[in-house]
């Protein structure tokens, strides 16, 4: 009865640190009994192991839910097939560190499981939401744990590869020779000119690329569509906010904030039920009452007759009250007393009380002035707000029962707007441009059957209705239409082509010893000298860098000659006339440390592949129709 009382008056600091502990224990307690009901078919045996029909459609959710929003674009037994073998990849994986001792500690669970983000509220572990993100996640408490501890075993079995790494200086020197490499290189460009200027192309060429790349000259369906758009931002100009209203708005404010105060107690309790009654309780109670009007100290009162031996030892305090925490006749009694103030001998279903008001405090409100603005742009939003969801509502209900937008533009007065035609993957404008849009324009009910779309939200603030207008199906550009376009690209090609012969005669020349000077200066080309040039050079062109890199060294002093098309068309002729080797003495302390955990990583990562193919080469792996190696 009394820790009644107690339990109630105690701060917000003490509940939460109660309810973590109950949390804890609810969470992790019962999980022997939730466990057991756990089962159903098995779909495959990994060295005598067998994975159940449930685990599968686990790691199917899993495998679905990273895959997003096109995972409906593939078929469902691959999808199986996929989960499935990740379940017999993490099975062999976990028999592996079971064998070589590895073990995950109930402690070291428990401090995964409170540290992980998704399960704090503040910063604050909170057991339920642990355990709602567990169940949205297909998970109790006892298989979450489970699978948590097989992560962490098998994140321990990969770090054990990871780690044991190593690289040589010799490695080191080698990789360096490469990434510091420098080449010394000369090389002219070919670019795209008028060499065809003047030169017409034939029709029949024009028509014969027409004629075999129907694709690039087909247009697809598209659609044309009337739609209204409710705007929550245009209905602010319909409403308006009276004085009056912002008045009353601040009256009721201010009296909730005035109302919300807390108050501290403190209280000396005589007991019911024992040899006195009530009436006798009453009369000592007010006997005490009197000691202290006469200047007797409540705590030492508290301490000698209160039946309320722990607060009596805080001299009678029993915390703080909102008006709700406290028996309703404290409550009460509580509401007349000043500071300092003892009240006369109250009653509740747990005795007889003097109560002293300790501590009361009150919150401030600002003056109308000060806060009128900010109420009358709430009370706008809120009659905004209360406006477009029920016009949504509206809008929603009409573009079900009604068959085009009339109606809507009668009831609710939107205007009727008819977009630009576009495809399925959507148009220009802000309307069209929503793939939501695009996906309900080419609906069956819009297209097929010619009724409007369901009700598209855009936005927390806007939403739209269509309803087709015109459909264009797909169809082959006429020849006119495009006829000038596919003359410049064949005009392209022929400049391409050209640039190209050209580069190849004058590579030709010298290969076999010729001067080429007078080709150059009729073409107004020169050569480009570069010298240490390195891989990842920003001042030359990225194409010519790559693929001087991938030429041989040359032999002899004689240079090595290359010559190869640029993306946009030009032709370009290297000379590559030395290559120098780097030096890991002239490599930064931060690349060659980036370089060598790289390297360590790579090895780790080929060291854990190797395992896993071992396990799966080595393993008896029944009841499966799919190579899990594959996956």
């Amino acid at each position: 009865m009394l820790q009644t009382i107690r339990d109630n008056s105690q701060g917000v600091i003490a509940k939460i640190i109660i309810g973590f502990i109950i949390g804890v224990f609810a969470l992790f307690g019962a999980e022997s009994i939730i466990g057991g009901f756990l089962g159903g078919n098995n779909v495959a045996s990994v060295n005598g192991e067998e994975i159940t029909e449930p685990e599968l459609a686990q790691s199917l959710q899993n495998v679905m839910a990273q895959m997003g929003a096109d995972v409906q674009d593939f078929d469902e037994q691959l999808l199986r097939e996929i989960a499935l073998g990740q379940l017999i990849e993490d099975r062999l994986l976990m028999q592996a560190a079971q064998e070589a001792g590895m073990a995950i500690s109930d402690d070291s669970l428990d401090r995964q499981i409170v540290r992980t983000p998704q399960f704090q509220v503040g910063g604050v572990f909170d057991a339920d939401l642990a355990r709602r993100t567990m169940g949205a996640q297909g998970f109790t408490p006892q298989t979450y744990r489970a699978t948590l501890a097989q992560q962490m075993m098998m994140s321990q079995l990969a770090n054990a590869y990871a780690s044991s790494g190593f690289v040589t200086d010799q490695e080191i020197a080698r990789l360096a020779a490469l990434e510091l490499q420098t080449r010394d290189f000369r090389y002219l460009s070919i670019p795209l000119g008028n060499r065809t200027l003047g030169e017409a192309i034939p029709e029949e060429e024009i028509r014969a690329y027409y004629d075999n790349n129907p694709d690039q000259f087909t247009a697809p369906e598209q659609v044309s569509v009337n739609y209204v758009v409710l705007d929550k931002n245009a209905i602010f100009d319909e409403v308006e906010v009276d004085e009056a209203q912002v008045r009353a708005q601040y009256e009721e404010e201010r009296d909730a904030a005035v109302a919300n105060v807390e108050r501290r107690a403190s209280h000396i309790l005589w007991e019911l039920g024992g040899d006195a009654s009530e009436e006798e309780l009453v009369a000592t109670a007010a006997e005490v009452r009197a000691r202290l009007d006469a200047g007797e100290d409540f705590g030492e009162l508290a301490r000698e007759f209160s039946d309320d031996v722990v607060s009596a030892e805080d001299d009678g305090d029993i915390g703080y009250t909102d008006g709700s925490v406290f028996p309703a006749a404290l409550e009460q009694a509580l509401l007349n007393l000043e500071v300092g103030e003892v009240s006369e001998p109250v009653v509740s279903e747990f005795g007889v009380h003097l109560v002293k008001l300790t501590e009361y405090d009150a919150q401030a409100y600002p003056e109308f002035e000060e806060v009128a603005e900010r109420i009358e742009r709430d009370l706008n939003s809120a009659e905004v707000d209360q406006l477009y969801f029920s016009r949504l509502e509206t809008l929603a209900n009409l573009a079900f029962e009604t068959f085009d937008l009339q109606a809507i533009n009668e009831e609710l007065g939107l205007e009727i707007r008819q977009s630009e035609f576009f495809g399925r993957n959507g148009g220009s404008s802000d309307i069209t441009s929503d793939e939501r849009v695009a996906e309900a324009a080419f609906s069956d009910d819009v297209l097929e059957e010619d009724l409007n779309s369901e009700l598209i939200e855009l936005s927390d603030t806007r939403a739209v209705v269509v309803h087709l207008e015109e459909y264009r199906p797909e169809a082959l550009i006429p020849f006119d239409e495009v006829r000038s376009q596919i003359a410049v690209t064949l005009r392209g090609e022929r400049e391409r082509q050209m640039a190209r012969e050209l580069g190849e005669e004058l590579l030709a020349a010298l290969e076999s010893g010729e001067d080429i000077s007078e080709q150059m200066a009729s073409e107004s080309i020169s050569w480009i000298e570069r010298e240490d040039v390195r891989r990842n050079q920003g001042d030359v062109n990225i194409e010519i860098v790559r693929n001087v890199f991938r030429m041989p060294a040359p032999e002899a002093e004689q240079p090595e000659r290359r010559g190869f098309s640029l993306s946009n068309g030009a032709y370009v002729l290297v000379e590559l006339q030395a290559v120098e080797d780097g030096d890991a003495a002239d490599m930064p302390e931060q690349q060659r440390q980036q370089l060598t955990a790289a390297l360590i990583e790579n090895k780790g990562r080929m060291s854990f592949d190797a395992l896993l193919r071992n396990l799966q080469a080595e393993a008896d792996i029944t009841g499966l129709e799919i190579n899990p190696t594959g996956l």
